[in-house]
């Protein structure tokens, strides 16, 4: 299986092309959201794969991909590698490895890194779309285009954001691996997200990812991604988007509603802004033809 260290972190991913001959084309990188994995953007990413060669990853702790090791661990790579590192100088990039949505942007742009890609188009969803606006605007210079999917900008609210974090907390602490077991579950765990049913297929693969996900980045994400300094720092970020940025909302999104996303395009003449009808937080699974017409219209 693919896997490459990212700041010490061994992450997994994939490539979706459709020619054997490297550079072929134009790279369009996929970045999922909360407690996800990429797996839920191998259909769009293989219909776009004609013009893109598709790079698919997961975020670190979600998915396939690690979570931060412990010092036992990073002593443990340490000394089974040929690294010249010492150890201060492992746990000093340990340390930096927290759950802010920017250090996931910075990951991102150390894989680009040690894959040599140089251009890329930012396709992200959700959670993930708060990491690509940061990632566009920390490296603008790397990015052709970007579609960002159910995303916006929301007010702080002290009471429900302590509640939201409150009940989060449970949420993660109790995920039982047999959970996926239970019939029905997938569907009741998916209620929320959806307007339109999905494959099954589809949502088991959510409710493993989410069983799966590493405890301290399912945590840590819910406390940074909904937080006081993200509701002042994403108006911002996306005021200073210069890459010409397509956003996409579901029309019945219960998650981050259409409405955040109307408010965040209204805040820079060169975000472009679409909602799909009658679709809830996965327009890009609830109806495939419609959002990949939106993205091709906007790609052309």
């Amino acid at each position: 299986m693919p896997y490459i260290s990212v700041r010490g972190v061994e992450h997994y991913y994939e490539w979706m092309k459709k020619s054997s001959q490297p550079n072929s084309k134009p790279v369009m990188v996929f970045i999922h959201g909360w407690a996800g994995s990429f797996r839920y953007w191998r259909g769009i990413a293989d219909s776009l794969s004609d013009r893109f060669d598709c790079l698919l990853y997961d975020l670190r702790g979600f998915g396939r991909s690690r979570g931060r090791p412990t010092l036992a661990q990073a002593s443990e790579m340490l000394a089974k590698s040929d690294s010249s590192d010492s150890f201060e100088k492992v746990n000093e990039a340990i340390e930096e490895l927290n759950y802010e949505l920017e250090e996931y942007a910075r990951d991102l742009a150390v894989l680009l890194e040690n894959l040599e890609i140089q251009h890329v188009y930012v396709h992200a969803h959700s959670m993930g779309s708060s990491v690509g606006a940061l990632f566009i605007n920390l490296y603008p210079q790397w990015v052709e285009k970007a579609i960002l999917s159910c995303t916006g900008i929301f007010e702080y609210d002290e009471k429900a954001f302590v509640a939201f974090h409150k009940f989060g907390g449970y949420v993660v602490k109790f995920r039982p691996t047999w959970l996926v077991k239970i019939p029905l579950v997938d569907r009741m765990f998916m209620a929320r997200f959806l307007h339109r049913s999905i494959a099954k297929q589809e949502r088991v693969a959510f409710l493993e990812d989410f069983v799966q996900a590493d405890y301290e980045a399912a945590l840590g994400t819910i406390f940074t991604s909904v937080s006081k300094i993200q509701a002042e720092v994403m108006p911002q970020a996306f005021a200073n988007l210069t890459v010409s940025t397509l956003l996409i909302s579901g029309e019945y999104d219960k998650i981050i509603p259409a409405e955040m996303g109307r408010l965040a395009a209204g805040l820079n003449e060169i975000l472009e802004f679409v909602v799909i009808p009658d679709t809830g937080h996965f327009p890009m699974l609830e109806d495939a033809a419609t959002y990949l017409k939106t993205v091709e219209n906007f790609l052309s």
